[in-house]
C-alpha cells in the first residue's frame, strides 16, 4: 500500500480548520491533575499558534516524509513479508541483513513520535483525510507484529541475522543497545495520544498486546529476561498505559523495570544503573535517559505513593537546578556520552543541550509541580519551553539543531552529524520526530486543578474548558505574551461557582532567575505587577495581593459568566550573573526579558567582533520590534565598548551598541558567531 506524503498529508495538514472538544481531567494518582491538552485550545497567530502551526504544516509533514523515504515504513513492510513467509530464501541474502540497511535499532520510533504529533494536530485541526492516512500507516505497522505481540523490526526482519545492536534473541542486548523497551514505550504513548484524540482503539490495540508480551517476558521471575531499560522511557510510558486502562500489571511493570536498576547485573553511570534509583542524589549520564527515568520515577511515585522515590527525585531535580541547568533551561554539558557534568559543569561552546534533553526536563518539571503544586517547577519549566525546547526548532519548522550551544564561532562543529547550522533532517532522527510530537502537546501543560483550585501555569492565547469537581468551567486567556506582560483571563462559563483561580507569578516577576543560586539578577531592579478584577484593583493591604507560599496568587469567589481577570507584569530587560562556581560565565553577564534568554549574533553586529564587546557596568536597554526578522521578535540593544587594534596594534576601545534576538531565533541566517554570556565589569571586581 503506497500513499505519499506530497499528494496527501501534506495537503490535508494545510486544509485544516480548527474546532473544539471538551475532555475530561484523567486521574493519574498526583495531588494535583493536569488538564489534558484536548481541553485547551491555542489561539492561531499567537506566540505558541505559530510554533503549532509551523509543526502541523511542515514538521509533521517533512517526518511523515521521512519515514518513506529513509525506509521507516519500509521496515515495518519487511518484517511483516517475514512473518507471512517464514523460511523464505531471502533470509540467507545480505539483501536481508537488517544491519545493510536499518540505521539504528530505535528507528521505529520516528514513526510512533510522528503519529504522535499529528494526533495532537487532529485534536485542534480535525480532518478525515489526515485520519485515514495514519490508518494506513497503523496497518503497516499492525502486519509486523508478530503473533505474540512483540513487535521489533530490528529483530523480525531477519531473526537469523538482526541488527548488529539486537543481540541474538530477545532482550538479550536491552541493557546496552537493542532499545527494545524504548520502542515499547514511544509506541504506548503516542498510542494512547492517538486514542485521546481520535477515540480509536486501532493503535491502542497494538501497543497493547507489545506490552502484555513485555509484561509475560520481563520481570524478576523464572523464565523471564530479568533486565532494565538501556533507554528509559518504557516507565512513563506504561504508567500512562495504566492510568488510560486500569489494569495494574503495567503500573507493576513499570515500578519492575525501575527497582531493578543496578540489580541485573549491568551497571553503568551513562543509563543511570551504578546504583539503584532510591539510591542516586544527582544526575548524571546521559541526559535524555536520565530526565525520563526521572519522571517516570515521579509517576511512579505518585501512583504507588512510594516515599523512597519521592525523596530521590526530590534531591535529583534539585541537583539539576542547582548545579547542572543551563540559563537557557538546557542540560547535558557533555558532547561524550550526550550527559550531564560535574556540578557547576556548564561549559558554552562545548554545551551539548540535547532538544531531546530539554524535552526530558519539561516532563520532569510538569511532573514536581503536579506532585508538590509550587510554581518554581513551572518557572523551571517556562524557562526550558522558550528556550531550551524551541530552540531546536527553526521558526518554519523545517530545520533543527541536535545539541543547543550557547556560544558558537562558526567552526566548531556541534551538530550530531558534524555540522553548525540547522539541518533539514538527521541519521539519528530522535530529535525532529520528539519535536514533532511535543510542540502540538504544549496546550496540556498550561493548566492544572486541584478540587477546587484551578492553576493558570502559562500564558497563552488559548480557550479551554476545565473540569472543576465535576463542573465544566470556561476559560479565554488573550495575551502577546512572551514580547508583553498583560495577560486576560476571561470566565466565559462557569458551572463550578465557587473556585480559586491561581495565578503564577513568574519568577523573572519576583527577581527570582531560578529557584535556586545557581542565577541571580545583576542590576538590582524590582519589577512590579498588577492583578484586577473586572477593572477594578484587587490589592489588599494597600497592595497588590501577594503569591501563596506556592509562588501562586489565589483569587476566591463565585465566579460569573463575563468575569474578567487583568494580569500587567512588568517586562524589560535584565542583567544575570552566574554563581562564581561556574567557571565559564565568571565576569560575564547575560541578557533576558520576561521568559526569553537573549543571545548575541554576528548577523546583526558587523561593526566588531562581537566577542571583543564589553558590555557597560550599568548598560542602557532599548527594546524595538522587528517584524521582518525570524518570524518577528523584540531586539535589544545594549550599550558598551568594543576592543579592537589601531595601525600600531594596540589595544583600542570604542563605544559601541551590541544588538541581541532571543536566543531560541539564532542561526536562521547561517553559521557564524553567537553569544549568550557577554563580558561585563562587574561592580566590585574593581574594588
Amino acid at each position: 500500500m503506497k500513499k505519499t506524503v506530497s499528494t496527501l498529508v501534506l495537503a490535508t495538514l494545510l486544509s485544516t480548520a480548527a474546532v473544539a472538544q471538551k475532555a475530561t481531567v484523567a486521574s493519574n494518582g498526583y495531588p494535583i491533575s493536569q488538564v489534558p491538552f484536548t481541553a485547551v485550545k491555542v489561539t492561531p497567530g499567537t506566540f505558541w499558534g505559530q510554533r503549532i502551526k509551523a509543526a502541523r504544516e511542515v514538521t509533521i509533514p517533512l517526518a511523515f516524509s521521512k519515514c518513506e523515504s529513509e525506509h521507516r515504513y519500509k521496515n515495518f513492510e519487511m518484517a511483516a513479508y517475514t512473518l507471512q513467509h517464514p523460511g523464505h530464501a531471502g533470509l540467507q541474502t545480505d539483501e536481508w541483513n537488517v544491519a545493510k540497511f536499518m540505521g539504528f535499532s530505535f528507528d521505529d520510533t520516528d514513526v510512533y513520535k510522528t503519529i504522535e504529533g499529528a494526533s495532537y494536530v487532529l485534536q485542534t485541526f480535525p480532518d478525515k483525510r489526515l485520519k485515514e492516512y495514519i490508518d494506513s500507516v497503523l496497518d503497516i505497522v499492525a502486519a509486523a507484529q508478530e503473533p505474540d505481540g512483540y513487535l521489533y523490526t530490528a529483530r523480525t526482519i531477519n531473526p537469523q541475522h538482526p541488527h548488529q545492536w539486537a543481540g541474538t534473541k530477545r532482550w538479550e542486548a536491552e541493557e546496552w543497545a537493542s532499545h527494545e523497551l524504548y520502542n515499547l514505550g514511544h509506541m504506548v504513548d503516542a498510542a494512547c495520544a492517538h486514542y485521546q484524540a481520535t477515540g480509536s482503539d486501532k493503535f491502542l490495540n497494538i501497543a497493547r498486546r507489545y506490552a502484555d508480551c513485555v509484561v509475560r517476558e520481563v520481570g524478576p521471575n523464572p523464565g523471564q529476561a530479568c533486565v532494565a531499560p538501556g533507554h528509559q522511557i518504557a516507565e512513563m510510558a506504561l504508567a500512562r498505559l495504566y492510568v488510560l486502562t486500569g489494569e495494574k500489571k503495567y503500573l507493576d511493570e513499570a515500578k519492575f523495570l525501575l527497582d531493578y536498576r543496578a540489580k541485573t547485573g549491568h551497571r553503568d553511570i551513562y543509563s543511570q544503573s551504578d546504583k539503584p534509583v532510591v539510591e542516586q542524589t544527582e544526575a548524571w549520564g546521559h541526559a535524555v535517559r536520565a530526565g525520563y527515568m526521572y519522571a517516570g520515577m515521579a509517576d511512579v511515585a505518585a501512583l504507588i505513593g512510594d516515599s523512597s522515590y519521592l525523596k530521590a527525585i526530590d534531591k535529583i531535580c534539585e541537583n539539576i537546578i542547582s548545579r547542572k541547568y543551563y540559563i537557557t533551561g538546557g542540560v547535558g554539558a557533555r558532547h561524550e556520552g550526550e550527559a550531564f557534568g560535574a556540578d557547576y559543569e556548564l561549559p558554552n561552546l562545548t554545551a551539548y543541550n540535547e532538544t531531546c534533553a530539554a524535552i526530558s526536563m519539561v516532563y520532569l518539571f510538569h511532573r514536581m509541580f503536579l506532585l508538590h503544586g509550587n510554581s518554581r517547577y513551572i518557572d523551571c519549566m517556562e524557562r526550558t519551553l522558550y528556550n531550551g525546547v524551541i530552540s531546536g526548532m527553526a521558526i518554519d519548522g523545517g530545520t533543527f539543531f541536535y545539541p543547543n550551544p550557547l556560544q558558537a564561532d562558526g567552526k566548531y562543529m556541534f551538530n550530531a552529524d558534524n555540522t553548525n547550522t540547522r539541518q533539514p533532517w538527521f541519521g539519528c532522527a530522535c530529535c525532529p520526530s520528539n519535536l514533532c510530537r511535543f510542540i502540538p502537546s504544549f496546550p496540556g501543560y498550561m493548566y492544572a486543578v486541584k478540587d477546587r483550585n484551578l492553576y493558570v501555569n502559562l500564558f497563552a492565547g488559548n480557550t479551554a474548558t476545565i473540569d472543576v469537581e465535576g463542573k465544566a468551567v470556561a476559560i479565554e486567556q488573550q495575551t502577546n505574551y512572551p514580547w508583553d506582560g498583560d495577560i486576560s483571563l476571561k470566565v466565559a462559563a462557569n458551572k463550578a461557582g465557587l473556585f480559586t483561580m491561581k495565578v503564577r507569578i513568574p519568577g523573572w516577576v519576583k527577581g527570582q532567575v531560578v529557584p535556586t543560586d545557581l542565577y541571580s539578577y545583576a542590576d538590582g531592579r524590582k519589577l512590579g505587577y498588577t492583578i484586577r478584577l473586572n477593572g477594578q484593583s484587587v490589592m489588599k493591604d494597600g497592595g497588590e495581593p501577594q503569591p501563596d507560599s506556592d509562588g501562586y496568587v489565589s483569587l476566591t469567589r463565585k465566579w460569573k459568566k463575563g468575569d474578567v481577570v487583568s494580569i500587567h507584569f512588568d517586562m524589560e530587560p535584565r542583567t544575570v550573573k552566574a554563581n562564581n562556581r561556574v567557571a565559564d560565565d565568571r565576569g560575564k553577564l547575560s541578557i533576558e526579558r520576561g521568559p526569553l534568554v537573549y543571545c548575541a549574533e554576528g548577523a546583526d553586529n558587523t561593526g566588531f567582533n562581537i566577542f571583543n564587546f564589553m558590555l557597560n557596568r550599568e548598560p542602557q536597554f532599548k527594546v524595538s520590534d522587528n517584524p521582518a526578522l525570524v518570524g518577528g521578535v523584540k531586539q535589544i540593544t545594549a550599550t558598551g565598548q568594543a576592543l579592537g587594534y589601531d595601525a600600531n596594534g594596540r589595544i583600542t576601545v570604542s563605544d559601541a551598541t551590541i544588538s541581541l534576538i532571543p536566543y531560541y531565533a539564532w542561526n536562521h541566517r547561517g553559521a557564524g558567531k553567537m553569544q549568550v554570556w557577554i563580558a561585563n565589569m562587574l561592580k566590585g571586581l574593581d574594588e
